[in-house]
């Protein structure tokens, strides 16, 4: 499972808020037992980046590099939905999942509190199930 602080969680939103109206990526690397230690924000280059991510490829071959030199795994993808309050995985987001051993996270913004939800996203079956994340220490 999924482990994050509440620090952590803070500056997930504050990037999905930073690039509003345009949607935030990035990464989450971590011990293997599923403790968050890095957070890795990435640029977003999509051509229509409202609707959709793409990692700048620099950038996301950088964070990969760094997190092998911290002997980090990559635990989780990170992104958001600025005009959903309770974000769920688009056809695109479930056809560009490459990486079926990390967790998704996605970012809604709608109306109100930022809210966060996780899943487990398979490119491959073309599926998706929400998991559970949780969130230690102060």
């Amino acid at each position: 499972m999924l482990k994050l602080d509440r620090h952590q969680i803070a500056q997930i939103f504050n990037d999905a808020k930073r690039d509003e109206p345009n949607e935030c990526c990035g990464l989450i690397g971590g011990t293997d037992d599923g403790r968050a230690l890095t957070i890795y924000p990435l640029r977003n280059i999509a051509q229509n980046a409202e609707v959709s991510y793409e990692a700048a490829p620099q950038e996301l071959f950088n964070a990969q590099r760094q997190m092998r030199a911290q002997r980090e795994e990559l635990l989780a993808i990170y992104h958001s939905h600025p005009r959903a309050q309770e974000p769920f995985p688009s056809d695109t987001d479930v056809r560009l999942a490459y990486y079926p051993t990390a967790t998704y996270l996605i970012v809604g913004l709608g109306k109100g509190e930022p809210t966060l939800r996780a899943f487990k996203i398979s490119e491959k079956e073309y599926s998706w199930v929400p998991v559970e994340y949780e969130i230690v220490g102060e």
